[in-house]
């Protein structure tokens, strides 16, 4: 598992993409992000959704608010 500040780094990262994929401010991308599903996966360590890439946390994100 990562340690706090990666982690929060992490999801910083995952914030901007989204805001700017989105085209919304970086403070509605932060909601969106943790009141997703997605959000909680990725603080699961054994769904090892952590070892994935920004882009693809940020593309979980996205199908999941488009309900695919």
């Amino acid at each position: 598992m990562l340690s706090d500040l990666l982690m929060w780094n992490k999801i910083g990262r995952i914030v901007m993409l989204l805001a700017k994929r989105l085209d919304i401010s970086p403070e509605r991308a932060l909601d969106l992000f943790y009141i997703s599903n997605t959000n909680k996966r990725l603080h699961d360590p054994s769904t090892l959704l952590y070892t994935f890439s920004d882009r693809y946390i940020a593309d979980e994100v996205i199908r999941e608010l488009q309900g695919v």
